[in-house]
This record gives C-alpha cells, sequence and structure tokens, in this order.
C-alpha cells in the first residue's frame, strides 16, 4: 500500500531512527513517538494506516497503551515490537488488539514483509486498483500506468500520485501533501512538494495533451477528471 502513513511507537533512539530510515526507503511516511503519551498526541493530531508498537515504554506500557485505544474504538492495525518472547507474552499481545506480533531482535526484512502483509490486508475493504481516466494504480503491487504505458516511478513519486488520484478532481494545498507523505519532517518553508508534482508530471504527463496535474494558483494542486474516461469520477475496486 504507498502512500500509507506509520506510527512508529518506540523509545529505543538508535533503533527508532534506523527503522524509520528503512521504512521510508521503502515509500512509507513515518511519524515516531516515543512513549503512549507522545503517541496518543500524534493520533489525535493525524491519520494512520498502521501503528508499529513497542510493549515496553516509559510510562504506561504498551499494553495499556492498545488496550485504552480499543476501548475508545480505534481499528487501526497494530504490529506489535518486543523484546518478551514467551508464549504467554504473544498471546497477551494478540488477545489485547495487537494484529501481529514481532520478537526483537527481527531482520528488517521481516518486519517490511509484516507491515505490508497487515496493509494489504486493510486494503482488502478499500480497494487495491485506482482509476481516474487512463491513469491506473494498482496500490497492492505498488505500479501505475498511463493507458497501456508503465510509469517509471519512485516508492514517494507513487505516493505523490496515489494522494493527488485519490482526490481527483479536488484541490489539495501543498502542506496537505507534505503532511500526509512526509509527516512531521515536512517542513512548510522547503519545497519538497513541488519537487515530486514536477517530478511526477514529467513521468505521467503526454506530449501535446492537456496537463493531467494542474496547479490551482493561490490554492494548490489537483488531478483533473474532467480527462477520465469513466464518466469523470475517480473510482476504486477490488
Amino acid at each position: 500500500m504507498t502512500n500509507a502513513r506509520l506510527l512508529l511507537v518506540e523509545d529505543e533512539e538508535k533503533l527508532a531512527a534506523n527503522l524509520k530510515r528503512g521504512l521510508e526507503e521503502a515509500g512509507y511516511a513515518i511519524d515516531v513517538a516515543p512513549s503512549a503519551e507522545a503517541a496518543r498526541q500524534s493520533l489525535s493530531h493525524g491519520v494512520y494506516d498502521l501503528m508499529l508498537l513497542d510493549l515496553r515504554l516509559p510510562g504506561q506500557d504498551g499494553l495499556a497503551f492498545l488496550a485504552d485505544l480499543r476501548a475508545a474504538g480505534a481499528a487501526l492495525p497494530v504490529l506489535i515490537l518486543t523484546a518478551r518472547d514467551s508464549t504467554e507474552e504473544r498471546v497477551r499481545g494478540l488477545e489485547g488488539g495487537g494484529d501481529d506480533y514481532l520478537t526483537k531482535p527481527f531482520a528488517f526484512r521481516e518486519l517490511l514483509a509484516r507491515v505490508r502483509a497487515l496493509l494489504r490486508r486493510r486494503l482488502a475493504g478499500d480497494g487495491a486498483i485506482i482509476e481516474v481516466g487512463d491513469i491506473t494504480i494498482d496500490t497492492a503491487r505498488r505500479v501505475a500506468t498511463r493507458g497501456s504505458r508503465a510509469l517509471d516511478l519512485s516508492p514517494k513519486e507513487l505516493m505523490v500520485l496515489e494522494y493527488l488520484a485519490r482526490r481527483a478532481g479536488v484541490t489539495v494545498t501543498r502542506d496537505m501533501i507534505g503532511e500526509a507523505l512526509w509527516g512531521k519532517d515536512y517542513n512548510a518553508m522547503s519545497n519538497i512538494v513541488e519537487v515530486f508534482i514536477n517530478r511526477v508530471r514529467h513521468k505521467v504527463e503526454l506530449a501535446n495533451q492537456p496537463p493531467l496535474i494542474v496547479t490551482v494558483r493561490g490554492a494548490g494542486y489537483m488531478l483533473r477528471i474532467d480527462l477520465a474516461a469513466h464518466e469523470g469520477r475517480a473510482r476504486s475496486s477490488d
């Protein structure tokens, strides 16, 4: 699932930094919270597709925090990360609201596989294919095409295109894109959004054709739907 935003709740700074870097390189937007309280603040200000949760946290431990989240109705998938490897602890974690469990130390490839599996599970209800006109994005396979032409997009470029496609016909601001895809690392004073919009345009647009991604002066960007072949609407399908 591209365009996924993850919350990593981990107080071990070196591990958190390594996981953040690796997951960002895999195409995800990551926010890091070092405690349950910090995670609550992040959840109150942002929407996440998945949470990676360490159980040994300062203050309130991970299991108690997870129990509070589930009691409050939070349904986001949770991958538990912990050094506690007994069967009893695994059962407690899963019965306490975790969707999967990974014991430290772990290989990053396994973590990435677990993350992708949980996100695919979530996609089952959302539809894995997004179509806007002749643009098709397969969010499960993480590929995009325009007509019969495969688009050579980096993970982050694909995230930008997917973000626009899910909101086709709607103007989105630069800060909306930046905050959704770069999380807390987004700097409103930078031109990172413009850079990636221009990269996506270069790879998506066709010569002698009207632009698909337009700049709405003073407002932001929009993926046009008046070029769409399906009654001018973006749609998702299984």
